[in-house]
């Protein structure tokens, strides 16, 4: 976007920049004096209190796709795709029982990798940990293109600019401080994020009724009040289950099992799916008020800052640049923290040094976190599609583990052949499906091939797993 477009002045957009980088950055280096051992960077001493808690996973949550790609889903899909959205809440919900059991299975455990090694065998865990990674990579890249995508919009900073700086702060804070430096700016996070929403929803109802968003949509989209939109109403189900693969299998969420106050994580995780819920709806519905402001919307990524910046001005600017920033940072340094410590975990000390030192596993954990940042961002150098699209492609892959791993942790039954065929075959016929048919339909088809082939097996070829095993090498 020219610099003649945009609302802020492109001098301000830095200057935020700049601001919000030393804070994070200087938070990081101050949280990061706990670290003093692998299990400290990685799990925060496993002591996480319940305030601390909810606000982490409720910011982790709150991701630039959430204050990006719920207006998108709005635009797009209409009343249904702002629920469509929101339905992910019910991953963090549903993780709440599963926190608790990981906690009581695995009281030592590091990463979802160990479960899948110790559970299922080599093969399965070397499946996983490729699908896991790849969704991870993807993840980060969808965020990092948001952030330069709304500070182009909003300030005129080159896309390529503004992407940079972002990943490089969250990468030197979450170098440098760990777990613990995650858990503590998403504490801030988490509130500016909220209040930032909330400011935002009640100044688009100050200047347009509700009256006169539906006339103009009954107008001009009529198909966005279609109770009956097909493709709308299959997206609820489709990121329903997205949102469930995203949280089951990734260890963004499995490292704060570990690392969350025993007692403490099925509580957290339902507060902060409370917290979460109506989040994505607020963010939906100032996308549907974009036809009655006049807003013109040049790609549908861009609907949710500039409909904003257009009721707010320039202060409008100024807030979602604010907040958008904290769901980027509270997203991007978690899933750096988490990859690198799988990675650190399940490649490098399982595979490559099984004899290494907690201090030369800090150590890798860093350089490895660095190492993602890098790759992040070469992918990131050239914009790829929208926002869903991105993100999406990877939604095969995460519906697929659904089965293996909730099976896996409560039905003793549950055999390896039947988590390998569920990931390769669900993965795989979802894919088609992405190309096929739609996005909207990947994840829900791999997530019933899914369930089918453990099913299958469970009944034909079950295995009798022994709890117990599950504490073995966790060490």
């Amino acid at each position: 976007m020219p610099d003649e477009q945009a609302v802020l002045n492109p001098t301000t957009g830095w200057i935020l920049l700049a601001i919000f980088s030393v804070l994070w950055i200087g938070l990081g280096v101050y949280w990061g004096r706990k670290n003093k051992s692998f299990e400290d960077h990685a799990l925060a001493g496993r002591n996480v209190g319940l305030a601390l808690a909810s606000a982490t996973a409720a910011a982790t949550w709150i991701t630039s796709n959430t204050t990006m790609l719920a207006p998108q889903f709005a635009l797009q899909l209409g009343i249904w795709g702002m629920l469509a959205y929101s339905t992910a809440s019910f991953g963090l919900f549903l993780f709440a029982p599963i926190a608790k059991r990981i906690r009581k299975l695995m009281p030592n455990g590091y990463t979802s990798g160990d479960f899948m090694r110790l559970r299922y065998g080599r093969v399965a865990w070397g499946i996983f940990l490729v699908f896991t990674l790849f969704y991870s990579l993807t993840w980060l890249v969808s965020m990092a293109m948001a952030g330069g995508i709304v500070l182009n919009a909003l300030a005129g900073i080159p896309y390529v600019y503004g992407m940079s700086v972002i990943l490089a702060v969250c990468v030197l804070y979450t170098m440098r401080g760990g777990l613990y430096a995650v858990i503590g700016t998403d504490f801030i996070q988490s509130v500016i994020i909220i209040v930032g929403i909330v400011i935002a929803g009640f100044a688009v109802l100050s200047k347009v009724s509700m009256a006169e968003i539906h006339t103009n949509l009954t107008a001009n989209s009529p198909a966005l009040l279609d109770v009956l939109f097909p493709a709308a109403l299959i997206a609820i189900f489709n990121n329903l289950l997205f949102g469930l693969g995203e949280v089951f299998h990734n260890n963004v969420w499995w490292s704060r099992a570990f690392a969350f106050r025993e007692g403490v994580g099925q509580r957290a995780f339902i507060i902060a799916g409370l917290v979460w819920f109506p989040i994505p709806i607020a963010a939906g519905f100032v996308a549907l008020a974009s036809g009655a402001l006049g807003v013109a919307v040049p790609s549908a990524d861009m609907v949710g800052p500039l409909v904003i910046a257009n009721v707010l001005g320039s202060v409008g600017a100024i807030a979602i640049f604010i907040v958008v920033f904290c769901s980027l940072a509270s997203s991007i340094d978690s899933l750096l923290a988490a990859t690198s410590d799988l990675i650190t975990e399940d490649i490098y000390r399982r595979i490559a040094r099984p004899t290494a030192k907690p201090a030369e596993l800090k150590n890798a954990a860093q350089m490895i976190t660095l190492a993602l940042g890098i790759g992040a961002w070469a992918v990131c150098l050239p914009r790829i599609g929208t926002l869903a699209s991105v993100l999406f492609f990877a939604g095969p892959l995460v519906a697929s583990m659904i089965w293996p791993i909730v099976t896996g942790l409560y039905w003793k039954r549950a055999s390896r052949l039947g988590a390998i065929s569920a990931m390769v075959l669900g993965s795989g016929i979802g894919l088609w499906s992405y190309f096929s048919i739609g996005w909207y339909v990947a994840s829900l088809i791999a997530a019933m091939v899914s369930m089918v082939c453990v099913l299958l097996f469970a009944a034909f070829k079950p295995e009798e797993f022994q709890w117990q095993e599950l504490q073995e090498g966790d060490q």
